[in-house]
């Protein structure tokens, strides 16, 4: 049977970066762990450059003008407390931001803590707890610490109390969600299934951070801040992960039966001896 021809892409695409001198050695003297390692750094730093950038931006009042124009471009000219779009949208709006919101994320987070404590990872439970927890806190430090309004200039689509920048459902959806989309793609071999999880999980968050902006209780900045700050902690944390679990001091991926692999190549190793 042929390779898929996506694979088969890829591969063509690695075999013609190792021919180059400098990069082909480079890439020849790590393993694949450490080639998604690295890209996960990549997307670190430069989640992190955007996040500087834009609050740079913002306290420097460089966004007005932006921000301003497409929140004005998501409402009805002749009316700016009416969003465009049928009134099923702006109902549909509301629930999506539920997505995003504190109550549900919390709920999330435990049942997955749960779970994770069921199948005898407790201390991949404890690190979940401890990075949405850590997320949360650095949201509302940054908010207390940037102090922005919330935008004044189209009537909100619900209640808001906190301050705007960076938006908190933005962040923490991304912490919440990536970090559980990459748990589930770990415990995937098949690479369309990761791809599937990973990607609902972005899908879920970027569906979140554009809710806030239409219903006109976030910068647009606000939101993008959110995205890029809340993906560098996740990623960041799923570092951490990998690096504990390599250390041996947090249970690694499972391999069926609610067994990590250490807990399955021990009961192997017992049943051969009998």
């Amino acid at each position: 049977m042929s390779a898929h021809p996506r694979n088969s892409l890829l591969h063509a695409g690695l075999r013609r970066l190792e021919a180059v001198p400098v990069i082909g050695p480079l890439l020849a003297s790590v393993s694949g762990m450490e080639r998604a390692t690295l890209a996960v750094l990549g997307f670190v730093a430069i989640a992190f450059y955007v996040f500087v950038k834009v609050a740079d931006e913002v306290l420097e009042g460089a966004t007005g003008q932006l921000d301003r124009g497409i929140l004005l471009a998501l409402r009805n000219p002749a009316d700016p407390s009416d969003p465009i779009g049928p009134p099923w949208l702006e109902e549909a709006m509301r629930d999506f931001t539920a997505l995003g919101g504190t109550s549900v994320l919390t709920l999330l987070t435990i049942l997955v803590a749960v779970f994770l404590i069921m199948t005898r990872k407790r201390h991949a439970a404890w690190l979940v707890l401890l990075s949405v927890a850590g997320g949360t806190a650095l949201s509302q430090i940054l908010k207390w610490g940037f102090d922005r309004p919330r935008p004044d200039l189209v009537p909100h689509g619900m209640a808001v109390y906190s301050q705007s920048f960076p938006s908190g459902h933005a962040m923490l959806s991304a912490v919440v969600y990536l970090t559980l989309g990459a748990l589930l793609a770990r415990t995937q071999a098949r690479t369309r299934v990761k791809v599937f999880f990973l990607g609902s999980a972005a899908a879920l968050t970027v569906i979140v951070g554009i809710s806030r902006i239409y219903l006109g209780v976030h910068w647009p900045t606000d939101v993008l801040g959110g995205w890029a700050l809340g993906a560098a902690w996740a990623c960041s944390c799923w570092l951490l992960m990998l690096w504990l679990q390599r250390r041996g001091e947090v249970e690694g991926e499972s391999e069926g039966n609610g067994m990590d692999a250490r807990t399955r190549a021990d009961r192997i190793a017992s049943q051969a001896d009998r």
